[in-house]
């Protein structure tokens, strides 16, 4: 009886196995982690001179409820925050707007002015913790509150770390919170860009998303080419203005998924950084330090399953090491729950304790890129890049990502990959413990954390004490000024930052930029 072939989850063939003559030719012996091109990792010592930071998603119900969530994960041992949005506020409406009617804080924080962004940090230094916050649409206004708020309490606005996500592209592609069309979108990216790097020189002023891309459905290999090509567009982009590659490409940061193949994961995030390398050096970077790719990993959202929920902790705890053997800068593990709702705090301390296994117990990190010179981990690595270098080439021919979106290429490849994995596991050519394979009847009894439906009300009273009692005439004026700004080339940073000081809503900015951009319809 003959075997049968074995594929990894992006269809390439594995071989029964891997010899010396499988190593890929272009490897060299003496290549080092901290040396370009960077495929064995960005530092020379990798986790032994720094652990990655570890940081939990969370973000849910009001400012007030996250704080508290906040500082409970401070206390347990998280490096940084990650802080999550609700739908409103990602697509740029406040709590009172009609469309933001049975959304308000439930997949995330409920944010509308720099009053609730007191709240949300309260009593959490700034200037010594990163925050990392997952929006885009609206991330200019998101990082003008935060940048106020530290104006406010007096701090050196040189030591604020953290990342805003700001990557737009591959909302159009795979996710869909996007408000304005591509070019004026780019353009707010781009004044970003041009800010940070002349004020916030600790902040990553964008994180590159393959994760909701592989959330959607796509393979890993087009995780990593439609990710790269974007950042290439987003490099474009920057250097149309006039900004030096050698400066602001050091603060561009990426986000990966980390899914349950481990080799494939591991040879994904190495053939990432080493083609990265190389497209950078090509469009102009000399500083070694602008052509490293660092990133930020999330496991797998779109893996947990809602049968048998307890599995999730295993399949978390195989993507952590995937993301840890492959050289991840940070790293955010799922709650074993999130296939139901929100984490608990209970799921959300079982996923960082995760991550603190894996750091001192298991060995892993005591060596950099410890699966080196593996015949299998090599010559996936090497299919890994030449499969994806395949796809940036098709996407560059057609004018880059942005034409690659707007005529649908990107998008139909994610379709085609979601409908290609979901047949494989209905016909149990993929086996998903507990979904299509060892299942039980057993009850599920795990609990849910539910989100008070009262939230939207408590945010518009808020909403209408903060309008009663601001300037009137210096919100106007404010609004006046980002709307004159908007249709020239000024810079918009400054002036959303004066707005939020003066009190604006997000709601209202994003609707000053909609009266001059318009919505995009895809």
């Amino acid at each position: 009886m003959q075997d049968k072939v074995k594929k990894t989850d992006s269809g390439i063939p594995i071989q029964k196995v891997y010899t010396a003559t499988d190593m890929p030719q272009a490897i060299s012996g003496d290549e080092l982690p901290g040396s370009y091109p960077y495929t064995r990792g960005v530092q020379a010592d990798m986790y032994r001179g720094k652990l990655w930071t570890m940081r939990q998603y969370a973000g849910f119900s009001t400012a007030e409820e996250s704080n508290q969530r906040y500082h409970f994960l401070l206390s347990q041992g998280v490096m940084g925050l990650s802080v999550a949005f609700d739908l409103p506020t990602q697509i740029g409406y406040d709590a009172d707007h009609s469309l933001s009617e049975g959304e308000v804080g439930k997949v995330g924080v409920s944010i509308g002015s720099l009053a609730d962004m007191e709240i949300l940090f309260k009593d959490i230094p700034l200037d010594k913790i990163s925050t990392s916050m997952t929006i885009n649409s609206t991330s200019f206004i998101l990082l003008a509150f935060y940048v106020a708020l530290a104006k406010k309490r007096g701090i050196d606005l040189q030591q604020l770390s953290g990342t805003i996500q700001n990557d737009i592209l591959k909302e159009y592609a795979a996710r869909g919170t996007y408000i304005y069309p591509p070019k004026p979108s780019m353009r707010i990216i781009t004044d970003i860009f041009e800010y940070c790097s002349t004020h916030l020189p600790k902040w990553n002023s964008i994180s590159i998303s393959g994760y909701h891309i592989r959330e959607a459905g796509s393979t890993a290999v087009q995780e990593i080419a439609f990710t790269l090509s974007n950042g290439k567009a987003y490099v474009k982009a920057a250097l149309d203005k006039g900004l030096d590659i050698n400066v602001f490409g050091k603060r561009l940061s990426f986000f990966f998924n980390a899914h349950n193949n481990l080799f494939e994961e591991v040879a994904k995030f190495r053939a990432a950084r080493k083609m990265w390398a190389q497209i950078m050096k090509d469009l102009g970077a000399t500083d070694e330090k602008a052509m490293m790719l660092r990133f930020h990993t999330q496991t797998g959202g779109a893996t947990l399953t809602a049968q048998q929920p307890l599995n999730n902790i295993s399949r978390v705890t195989v993507q952590t090491i995937a993301a840890v053997l492959g050289g991840t800068q940070s790293l955010h593990t799922n709650g074993f729950d999130e296939a139901l709702g929100l984490p608990t705090q209970e799921a959300a301390s079982i996923a960082l304790r995760t991550q603190q296994i894996v750091a001192f117990e298991s060995g892993i990190a005591d060596t950099a890129d410890p699966l080196a010179g593996s015949y299998f981990v090599e010559n996936l690595t090497n299919e890994m890049e030449q499969k994806a270098l395949e796809l940036i080439q098709q996407i560059d021919e057609m004018g880059g990502s942005v034409t690659a979106i707007e005529t649908g290429f990107m998008q139909n490849k994610i379709a085609e990959s979601a409908y290609a994995y979901q047949k494989n596991i209905e016909s149990k050519e993929k086996i998903i413990v507990g979904v299509n394979q060892f299942t039980t009847q057993d009850k599920n009894d795990i609990p849910i954390l539910k989100i008070d439906e009262h939230i939207r009300t408590q945010q518009i009273e808020k909403l209408q004490t903060l309008k009663s009692s601001r300037n009137t005439e210096k919100v106007k004026a404010s609004l006046a000024a980002i709307k004159e700004a908007a249709m020239g080339t000024t810079n918009l940073m400054p002036i959303v930052i004066e707005a939020v000081e003066n009190l604006c809503t997000l709601g209202e900015i994003a609707d000053t930029l909609r009266s001059v951009y318009g919505e995009y319809q895809s």
